[in-house]
């Protein structure tokens, strides 16, 4: 991977990490497309987000920092075991568990077979129906983050889970599951946010290691794609929020729909190889 690569993949990473669409699909399919044929790997992705995951640590500096200083504080006693933000910490850690179990199960499903870019066509269009469903099923829902219960939380760290399968998309899944769970956009969007960071930042962490091997990207257009990745990431959150108060998910889901057709015909007419 040359500089050119790196910065494209790491805008490519920062705009689409936090919208439903799927950020290590685009990542895929551009790298196939514009860049000889060459998936930037499994690798790239998990450490180019932590630089989107960097990005969700600074713009909820406040929130984190409140969970995680009242999360300490309940086993001294300084907060009540019963507070609002130290019970977030927990439910944030329970359900981060679905994800790393099955990612350490299916690492290596996760890196090889499920790359395979019919996989990635299916989901784009299968994530898309179920994203138009749960908006349009969830638009009149009312349940806050404060409502969040034990239950719920694992359920949503299952949904997140579907995002080990490119195609699918972290907040996608994440966010569709919130509203067939009966929360509101801004809720589910947010804890699906705030859910992602422990397993964003644990994969990154220990992808880490692969990254400069003979297979992988080199560590300097990494460290660029991750820095852009960052800058970039972190004004897309500012908008989606923004967005999501207003609008609903069908651009998202026409999107979705729009790039599975396209990829399935590259894929069809020998540009790109499944």
């Amino acid at each position: 991977m040359d500089w050119l690569q790196a910065i494209v993949l790491g805008i490519v990473q920062g705009l689409t990490e936090f919208l439903p669409i799927s950020s290590s699909a685009h990542v895929s399919i551009v790298g196939q497309l514009f860049f000889e044929g060459a998936d930037p790997g499994a690798a790239f992705t998990a450490v180019t987000q932590l630089g989107t995951e960097t990005a969700v640590l600074v713009y909820f500096r406040k929130d984190i920092w409140r969970i995680i200083t009242h999360w300490f504080g309940s086993f001294t006693g300084k907060v009540e075991k019963g507070d609002p933000d130290a019970r977030m910490g927990w439910l944030v850690i329970i359900g981060s568990v679905p994800i790393v179990l099955l990612g350490l199960l299916f690492q290596d499903a996760i890196d090889t077979t499920l790359r395979n870019l019919w996989i990635t066509v299916a989901m784009l269009a299968g994530v898309a129906v179920i994203l138009a469903l749960a908006d349009r099923f969830g638009s009149r829902n009312t349940k806050e983050l404060k409502d969040l219960s034990w239950r719920d939380g694992i359920l949503f760290g299952l949904f997140q889970a579907c995002a080990l399968i490119p195609g699918v998309s972290r907040s996608g899944a994440t966010i569709s599951g919130g509203l067939f769970l009966g929360y509101n956009r801004p809720a589910a969007t947010r804890y699906a946010f705030l859910l992602a960071v422990p397993a964003v930042f644990g994969s990154g962490l220990y992808k880490l290691k692969d990254i400069g091997g003979d297979a992988s990207t080199a560590w300097g257009p990494t460290i660029v794609a991750t820095l852009i990745a960052f800058g970039v990431g972190y004004a897309v959150i500012a908008w989606l929020l923004r967005y999501i108060s207003t609008h609903n998910f069908n651009i998202f889901v026409v999107y979705r729909l729009v790039v599975a057709a396209v990829v399935a015909g590259l894929i069809l007419t020998g540009v790109l190889v499944a």
